[in-house]
């Protein structure tokens, strides 16, 4: 039997054989990363404020539709939209012509009644002393008395008369009941109005009433005079103001408590505007955190990278409140671990050469 030469097995062959002498060529070793200088700083306990965000709307304090209470032609409107008046101030006048005149006559009445009454009551003192002489006969004096008694209820009827007069002739002069703003004006001079027509609404905007609504949950820590600070949209300013009614009773439909706070207007603020607030609940309250700068957002992940026997550890971390440079830790880290500032481009692993903290991580530590 004949057997051929064949240079490509050969070739074969003498590849196999140099792979089994030397067994780790075929993986190519991956390099430790470089040490990397990075400063560090501590996982601290923070003294915070536990406040509650939620949102509302702000209200008048007092919001009521003035209305005339007698019939007659609006003579006079003193006020329009935007005018600031004070409680009891004219707003608006209803012809007096008539109440004028009833009240003159409703005047006359009474002293008329006045002076029947008082001629009835000399009359009856007259006969009671003819009747004690024998003079008056009893009928005489029943008469008297009947004459007097009339004539007291007279003016009475006409007290009450002279009073609705009056009355009626000072409320055509409309006034308003508190202090405020005009916010709608409804009727106009010349126009002819019935009791109830309304003339004028009349607003309190200082303080104003802000309405919220606090979750089922968050709803046992609410109590009355805690503090509300509000914002509200296109303005910078923060307002302050105090929880003042809680209602008795969470509502069912969707498992909320309405709250209502106060808060006193500079001039700033309107009724009906949105705005977000935040009640706070526990001014003492402390908080797991590190600075702004030792937090990695990425894809909506947030992360940090603590330092484990001189080599960085990423860890996932879930966040809360935030100040000017501290972000709270809710859960991934304890307080006392160490955490690199700035940590971009670290590796899980890689080794850490610390810096001294940087001056404002002294001021936080401090509890600054």
């Amino acid at each position: 039997m004949k057997f051929g030469f064949n240079p490509l097995a050969l070739l074969v062959l003498a590849g196999l054989l140099s792979s089994c002498d030397h067994p780790n060529n075929t993986r190519a070793e991956r390099p430790e990363p470089p040490a990397r200088t990075v400063q560090v700083a501590p996982v601290i306990l923070r003294p915070v404020e536990h406040a509650l965000t939620v949102t509302g709307t702000l209200l008048a304090r007092e919001d009521a539709t003035i209305a005339a209470q007698v019939a007659g032609q609006l003579e006079k409107l003193h006020v329009d939209v935007g005018d600031a008046v004070n409680a009891g101030q004219e707003l608006a006048l209803i012809d007096t012509t008539s109440y004028e005149a009833s009240a003159r006559q409703s005047a006359a009445n009474l002293a008329r009644a006045a002076a029947s009454a008082a001629n009835a009551a000399q009359n009856l003192k007259r006969i009671e002393n003819l009747q004690q002489d024998k003079i008056a006969s009893t009928s005489d004096l029943d008469l008297a008395i009947a004459e007097d008694a009339r004539a007291r209820a007279e003016v009475k009827a006409a007290e009450a008369a002279d009073a609705i007069a009056r009355l009626n002739l000072e409320r055509s002069r409309v006034c308003a009941p508190f202090e405020g703003t005009i916010a709608q004006r409804v009727a106009s001079a010349g126009e002819y109005v019935t009791a109830g027509t309304p003339i004028a609404r009349l607003v309190k905007t200082d303080p104003l009433r802000l309405r919220l609504e606090v979750p089922e949950r968050d709803s046992p820590a609410v109590r009355l005079g805690q503090t509300v600070r509000v914002a509200v949209e296109g303005d910078s300013n923060v307002y302050r103001g105090r929880l003042a009614r809680i209602a008795p009773a969470i509502r069912e439909a969707d498992r909320m408590l309405q709250v209502e706070a106060d808060v006193p207007n500079p001039g700033g603020l309107r009724a009906g505007l949105f705005a977000r607030a935040q009640i706070v609940v526990n001014e003492r309250d402390t908080a797991v955190s590190v600075p702004s700068r030792a937090v990695l957002t990425f894809a909506g992940v947030e992360k940090v990278v603590i330092v484990n026997d001189g080599k960085a550890v990423e860890r996932t971390v879930a966040t809360g409140r935030r100040g000017a440079d501290w972000i709270e830790i809710t859960s991934g880290v304890k307080p006392g671990q160490k955490v690199v500032l700035d940590p971009g481009g670290l590796r899980t692993g890689q080794p850490l050469i610390i810096q001294g903290a940087p001056p404002e991580h002294d001021n936080l530590e401090s509890g600054g």
